[in-house]
């Protein structure tokens, strides 16, 4: 595509050089740079795309858009210089236009609400395959058509970048794929990266606080998950949820609650529950059904409901979804069970949030039959304020806790753990074990036969980021490296 093309329905300004020119890319990263790319100017947390010019020059950059007007004066280059008023709307725009905006051939559902998007992704993909369609699930855990996990070149966010989520769209497109679910996080809201992606269906699940010091405020937080409403042709809200309720009242735009309770158009009844399996009744204007799904605990029926709701809405029939539903599974790192011969009950979850954690714990509490082992931390430079509130949920049901590490970054652990502590109760028992490898062995080996273990807030993660360097860690290995090495112990 020429930029003459690209840039005629873009306000801008361009100076120097051709714009006859072909463009084949855009790219925000001057080392990832490839001949025929735009170098699109980004300040960054770190550091500013503005001194790193010269290097995508050299690597091929056809052009330079910059969203500051005094550097049209004052930059030489040898490629055109183009100004747009926003470099983020930009990216969105152009890379789903050089693409030939693959999502238009597309259903798409984005995903979001504070807990829960992963999991509800997962689901919806699940349903719309075993309903014989083609999938794509774009999230959190990596990319996976049709449930197998696809190995591409993308930076791994929650929600991916425009550069990197056009040209995947472009691929699930030449793969036959129909429907595209994928998270919509309020960062990649706030920052424009879903503005050209053609939602069909903007589900919004839950909120509550987190990722406060990213966004500067709980409010503009709350204002970064409404931008979805904007974007989507219709809405499937969360009616058990006040802040998805108000986003609904705000739009004039098709929308179905789910949920739990009452005043909802798909409502989801609980009948009965044992150790692994609820038995749900749903009810919906569309139908009924009584059905089981192969989970317990209120916040997988909550995620549950939420899937099928989307479902019924991209028009497939209540009982054929019912049927498919039985056969959900969780992604990985989502109440993910480790089987073992040490007859202790252990589990991995991402939960990282007051409200995730008190879920996967309530969850727990109604199987466990010996103590409830408890291993956690916090991010560092992130959230300081749910640490103390994390620390009483931890508190209230849990009877041993391991206070270790969770990608600390800057921070240092110690002061970390501490905040999380002043919210446990005077009586709780806990340790401090920085290593989180030491702290899950201490755990593991310390637990009596019959007791539970949750290893809480990395889930599906396989790095551990302490200071300014990226480890290789992941709790999955370390537990099952630990299991093996429990079992070779009591063999000698």
């Amino acid at each position: 595509m020429q930029l003459a093309e690209l840039l005629k329905d873009w306000p801008c300004t361009v100076k120097g050089g051709s714009i006859r020119v072909e463009v084949f890319g855009i790219e925000d990263y001057a080392q990832g740079v490839q001949k025929g790319d735009l170098f699109v100017v980004r300040k960054g947390r770190k550091s500013d795309g503005l001194k790193y010019i010269d290097i995508a020059i050299e690597n091929g950059a056809v052009g330079v858009v910059i969203e500051d007007e005094k550097l049209l004066d004052t930059l030489k280059l040898s490629v055109p210089l183009i100004w747009v008023p926003n470099c983020l709307k930009f990216m969105s725009y152009s890379a789903a236009k050089i693409n030939n905006y693959p999502a238009e051939a597309m259903q798409v559902i984005a995903i979001t609400g504070t807990n829960g998007k992963t999991t509800v992704s997962h689901f919806i993909g699940q349903l719309l395959h075993a309903l014989h369609k083609n999938v794509i699930v774009i999230g959190t855990n990596g990319i996976f058509i049709n449930g197998v996990e696809v190995k591409l070149s993308y930076e791994p966010l929650t929600t991916l970048q425009p550069k990197h989520l056009h040209k995947i769209l472009k691929i699930a497109v030449n793969r036959g794929v129909q429907y595209v679910v994928l998270e919509a996080s309020s960062m990649g809201l706030a920052k424009h990266r879903l503005d050209d992606c053609s939602i069909n269906i903007g589900v919004f699940l839950n909120l509550a606080e987190d990722h406060i010091e990213d966004h500067g405020s709980y409010d503009k937080y709350k204002a970064a998950k409404q931008l979805l409403a904007s974007l989507a042709d219709q809405l499937v809200l969360n009616g058990d949820d006040s802040f998805c309720r108000t986003v609904g009242l705000q739009t004039k735009k098709k929308k179905a609650y789910f949920g739990l309770g009452n005043r909802v158009d798909y409502q989801l009844q609980l009948l009965a529950e044992g150790l692994t399996t609820s038995t749900c009744c749903l009810q919906s204007n569309k139908g009924q059904k009584v059905f089981s799904i192969p989970f317990v605990g209120e916040h997988h029926l909550q995620n549950a409901i939420a899937a099928i709701t989307t479902v019924s809405e991209l028009g497939f029939q209540i009982e054929e979804i019912c049927d498919a539903a039985e056969t959900l599974h969780l992604p990985s790192g989502r109440l993910e069970s480790i089987k073992n011969d040490l007859n202790l009950s252990i589990y991995i979850d991402y939960a990282h949030t007051e409200a995730a954690l008190r879920a996967v714990l309530q969850t727990l509490r109604k199987t466990v039959t010996g103590d409830l082992i408890v291993v956690f931390s916090c991010g560092g430079d992130r959230d300081k304020h749910k640490r103390i509130k994390m620390g009483a949920v931890a508190s209230k049901y849990a009877d041993l806790i391991y206070l270790t590490t969770d990608n600390p970054r800057s921070e240092d652990p110690e002061v970390i753990n501490a905040q999380i502590a002043a919210g446990f109760t005077a009586k709780q028992q806990y340790e401090m074990i920085l290593d989180r490898a030491q702290a899950i062995e201490r755990a593991i080996r310390s637990a009596k036969e019959g007791d539970t273990i949750l290893i809480a807030g990395k889930g599906h993660e396989k790095t551990q980021t302490i200071g300014a360097e990226e480890f290789e860690f992941s709790d999955y290995e370390c537990v099952k490296s630990v299991i093996e090495k429990c079992m070779k112990d009591r063999v000698e």
